[in-house]
């Protein structure tokens, strides 16, 4: 199955998932559902297991897909061993973040009782959640090494969240308490790890070798050397991630947590398309590398900037002409309304992020993979104070503008990296005409459609602006995807006649 054809129906779970995490959202920001505070303990939830399973994977799983094509090259599948000295690696990792959080528990108490009182009072249900997400994510990057990206992907990114629904629903209907709703939350992860081990044993893709392989042997200084920068960078971005909301609990509370994980959310939609291809994507570039296909590593390189910067300016375009107006229709409740200038900017953060394509993955998987460490330094050592600075200054308003200065300098670094060291710049002038396409676009159906209420207005401008940017990504050529994928849909449908 080709990458395209992969990346689509990754990206129809990873929407239909984003469909159903809107209805959590709506459920979470609601009148008379979830209190700001206790969506976003939901919120922090996330960003403090983030930052547990980074520490305690030790980098291990980018280890998983790089090195997998050498085992499968030179191993019987069941004598691979990979998988399971990883699964050993991360438990061990957990074990050690387990003993440092509880030793660091009074210190939690202090800092975050007086303004974020229900994270004091639920901090050790975080830690199930954190172990759930960190065998799910061993799992998931070994996984994409088999080119099984797809079922990973519908787990994590619909099942999870349905399951989540379920939970939103029981307390929505009053037949659990919030405890309840809490403690099923914790487990999340944990379900959709059970049911990725059972899939891939099923289809016979689960090697569990205790027996260390002869590749283990000839590779494991290199494995290891990896595995140590990794875990460095791994940490770094972990925390460089999810630390808007640990700093925003502690100096304004959950309930702005709450808020910024709203317009958080919002802003997020816009990467759909690219969580969609980077699992997709990674075992194809392993192996490009490997082969030491470089023109194959250019292709993807520059068709992912392409096709990436478009769709992110086609979900960002619908949204922003809509969200007031759609707030209101929806009953959200009045606090939500502060986030909007937040989620403008955390907005053009995703469009340019997404805009520099899949240059991660990229230098991740190529010979030169120490500098994604060298460069998450540097985000670090930037995004830290000045994010800790923005917020105690200016608020949530503050967290978005670190996040956008962030990662213009993070992508901005990784390209002229990837250009000077591998002759790789992905940019053309068809990049111009699709942010001239997609302003057009915007003002055009605003202009026409302002005045137009209610749901009739949200459709008739969603359908215009989207009307106006296929049309013109199909003039203007903007990406040979386009032209292909309409040919391969003649084809599949003129054959069905």
């Amino acid at each position: 199955m080709s990458i395209r054809k992969k990346s689509i129906i990754s990206s129809v779970l990873v929407y239909l998932g984003f469909l159903i995490g809107a209805v959590n959202t709506y459920f979470y920001s609601r009148t008379g559902c979830f209190t700001p505070d206790q969506f976003g303990l939901t919120k922090v939830f996330f960003d403090l297991a983030q930052n547990m399973f980074a520490f305690a994977g030790l980098g291990v799983i980018p280890v998983v897909y790089k090195f997998y094509p050498y085992y499968k090259d030179n191993l019987e599948h069941h004598k691979i061993d990979l998988l399971t000295w990883a699964m050993v690696t991360a438990f061990i990792g957990f074990i050690i973040v387990l003993v440092c959080g509880i030793y660091f528990e009074p210190l939690i108490a202090r800092k975050f009782s007086a303004n974020s009182k229900l994270l004091v009072d639920y901090y050790y249900w975080v830690f199930p959640f954190a172990l759930g997400m960190l065998l799910f994510s061993v799992l998931e990057g070994f996984s994409w090494a088999v080119n099984e990206a797809v079922i990973s992907n519908f787990l994590k990114e619909t099942l999870l969240r349905l399951i989540t629904t379920v939970f939103i629903l029981l307390y929505y209907f009053k037949l659990i308490n919030f405890n309840t709703f809490i403690y099923g939350f914790a487990f999340l992860y944990l379900f959709i790890f059970v049911f990725l081990f059972i899939y891939l044993k099923w289809v016979k893709k689960l090697p569990l070798s205790f027996t260390v392989s002869r590749v283990t042997k000839k590779f494991k200084k290199k494995m290891f050397a990896m595995q140590s920068l990794i875990f460095s960078g791994t940490v770094i971005m972990s925390i460089a991630a999810t630390i808007d909301s640990i700093v925003i609990a502690g100096f304004n509370g959950l309930t702005a947590v709450g808020v910024f994980a709203f317009a958080q959310y919002g802003a997020n939609l816009i990467q759909v398309p690219q969580r969609s291809i980077q699992p997709v994507a990674a075992g194809v570039l392993s192996r490009a590398w490997k082969d030491k296909n470089m023109a194959e590593v250019f292709r993807i390189y520059q068709r992912s900037c392409i096709n990436l910067l478009i769709l992110s300016l086609f979900i960002f375009g619908n949204l922003w002409l809509n969200i007031k107006q759609g707030m209101q229709l929806v009953s959200i409740q009045k606090d939500f309304d502060a986030g909007m200038s937040t989620l403008l900017v955390l907005s053009l953060a995703r469009i340019i992020d997404a805009g520099t394509g899949l240059n991660s993955f990229v230098i991740n998987t190529s010979t030169r993979w120490r500098f994604d460490f060298l460069s998450g330094l540097f985000l670090l050592a930037f995004r830290l104070p000045l994010t800790w600075y923005l917020i105690k200054h200016y608020g949530i308003i503050g967290s978005a503008f670190a996040d956008l200065t962030a990662v213009t300098l993070y992508n901005f670094v990784r390209y002229e990296f990837l250009r000077r060291e591998f002759n790789m710049q992905p940019f053309t002038v068809k990049t111009l005409y699709a942010i001239v396409l997609a302003l057009a676009a915007y003002y055009s159906s605003y202009y026409l459609l302002t005045n137009v209420n209610g749901w009739l207005g949200i459709f008739a401008r969603s359908f215009v602006f989207s009307a106006l940017i296929i049309a013109g990504t199909f003039y203007l050529q903007l990406t040979p995807d386009a032209a292909q994928l309409l040919d391969n849909l003649k084809k599949r449908f003129g054959s069905r006649k």
